[in-house]
């Protein structure tokens, strides 16, 4: 098969859990991406992948080692609990297939580090599907940051908070990776990776999580850091809260804040707020899908790998930092037990 063929065939995507966010964001973003096939699904419950499959195409598979063993799967969206990431996506990796998994990749920083070193052994594509990165007003306050709109910069705070969740949901689970950190958490602090820039190392202070008694798992928290240039960075998560998505960046010259921040639904026209001592303006961008961004940019990478070109990972490095810190703040958080009180 000629390199043209490689690169233009369609990428052939099986499905690994039949989550909620799967259903609700990537799976339809793959089913409409250009040169994208969903060709199997996996589900412990049988009915669950035919209803996916039902609505997106392809075909159900009873277990997920059966999926990884089929010829016409070419990648995998790795759409498990936490807690089966690393496991999976290593079996995936195994078979020879590209991965691209939910967020957070994995649980610890160790078994992050070690998806990385395999996918690169392999030269196999592997992305963490941290879906704000590809959406472009984060690219836009970057801009402004650099030249200077804001004056420098002192503080960054970003919050990810939500209600809280039905009792079954597996992110009470902690045996399965749940808890607020891993869900809501790594958002505001892989936000505030990508605004300062990797070579600007964030480094914690200090955190706090509140601990639900009777699963174990922390449902809220903040974390305190700051950066090498002396930036303050609070990073503020939880689903036992009014919601908020939302990140502001004050500076010397100006403050900039964002609503909507980290999961927009793909037809908002996000709007940038700058407030200055005698002047406030808003700049009003276009809207992005940044799920089909995503799928694109995963499908693109395969292509490019199939012609022989490295499977360069452009955000490992981010996801593993992220992964790091996550292991700090559990490590050294100041932890307090929730009440019936609040």
């Amino acid at each position: 098969m000629s390199d043209a063929d490689l690169a233009t065939n369609p990428v052939r995507i099986g499905v690994l859990g039949a989550a909620s966010v799967a259903w609700r964001r990537m799976l339809p973003a793959f089913s409409t991406a250009a040169g994208v096939e969903i060709t199997a699904v996996a589900s412990r419950d049988p009915a669950k992948a035919t209803r996916f499959t039902d609505r997106f195409g392809g075909v159900p598979v009873g277990g997920y080692a059966e999926l990884l063993a089929r010829p016409d799967v070419d990648a995998i969206y790795l759409a498990l609990p936490n807690g089966l990431h690393h496991e999976w996506a290593c079996a995936a990796l195994r078979a020879g297939k590209h991965v691209l998994g939910e967020k957070p990749l994995t649980i610890d920083a160790a078994a992050t580090a070690d998806l990385i070193r395999l996918a690169a052994q392999r030269n196999l594509v592997l992305r963490e599907n941290f879906t704000p990165a590809h959406h472009p007003m984060h690219g836009v306050v970057r801009d402004l940051l650099t030249d200077g709109r804001l004056g420098a910069l002192r503080h960054f705070t970003g919050s990810f908070c939500f209600p809280p969740l039905p009792g079954g949901d597996v992110r009470y689970q902690a045996d399965l990776g749940g808890g607020a950190l891993l869900d809501a958490g790594v958002y505001p602090l892989r936000l505030a990776q990508f605004l300062l820039g990797d070579e600007d190392r964030l480094e914690l202070s200090g955190a706090v999580l509140r601990i639900d008694p009777d699963s174990g798992v922390d449902i809220s928290g903040s974390a305190l850091l700051v950066s090498g240039g002396g930036v303050i960075v609070t990073a503020e998560f939880g689903f036992e809260h009014s919601y908020a998505s939302r990140y502001q960046l004050w500076g010397a010259e100006a403050r900039l804040a964002v609503e909507r921040a980290f999961t927009p639904p793909p037809e908002h026209r996000p709007v940038l707020r700058i407030d200055e001592q005698d002047h406030a303006e808003e700049l009003v961008l276009p809207a992005a899908d940044q799920y089909a961004r995503t799928a694109t940019a995963f499908a693109a990478a395969i292509r490019a790998a199939r012609t022989g070109a490295p499977a360069a990972a452009p955000d490992a490095a981010a996801t593993l930092r992220t992964a790091e810190l996550v292991d700090e703040i559990r490590a050294t958080a100041r932890r307090v037990k929730v009440t019936e009180s609040g």
